[in-house]
């Protein structure tokens, strides 16, 4: 049987370990970062965007990764220091992880197979984001250089429509 997002679990940055099943019910953008990276200013836009949606069941997790050009070098705190003093990021933030490769996280296998990119199975870079559905769904994905401006754009339209 093929595994659902719930399934799967993630060790924050305080070294807890969380289940997504936690974010059953909401609307969920995962987002591999790296705080040395030209993308690194977009998680001031994902903080944006959390702030405008998580009282409509957004939830922002994100996943430090340093596969691309060492671009997150940091430990755990550093990390987590980076991305409140440097961006504000309120928003989860996990344990760095592998993306691709025989380490990659399962959560990013799953990912990966369900929404291929332009390099099919692979994530081409960092900011790469993943968004899945109220229903545990993947239901789309967004390039690293899709802005959270972007990304606003197709939740208006196509999830937090008023109905």
């Amino acid at each position: 049987m093929e595994k659902q997002f719930y399934t799967f679990k993630a060790d924050t940055l305080q070294g807890k370990e969380i289940g997504m099943d936690l974010y059953r019910g909401k609307t969920v953008l995962i987002v591999n970062t790296a705080s040395k990276c030209g993308f690194t200013p977009q998680l001031t836009g994902l903080e944006k965007l959390y702030n405008k949606y998580k009282d409509k069941g957004l939830v922002i997790l994100g996943f430090p990764c340093n596969q691309f050009a060492n671009q997150e070098p940091g430990d755990d705190k550093s990390i987590s220091e980076g991305c409140v003093i440097n961006y504000g990021v309120t928003f989860q933030m996990f344990s760095k992880i592998n993306v691709n490769g025989d380490n990659a996280h399962p959560l990013f296998v799953y990912l990966k197979s369900r929404l291929s990119g332009l390099f099919g199975k692979r994530v081409k870079w960092n900011f790469t984001k993943f968004l899945i559905d109220s229903n545990g769904n993947p239901i789309k994905r967004f390039s690293p250089t899709a802005k959270p401006e972007v990304i606003d754009r197709y939740l208006v339209t196509k999830i937090f429509t008023d109905k």
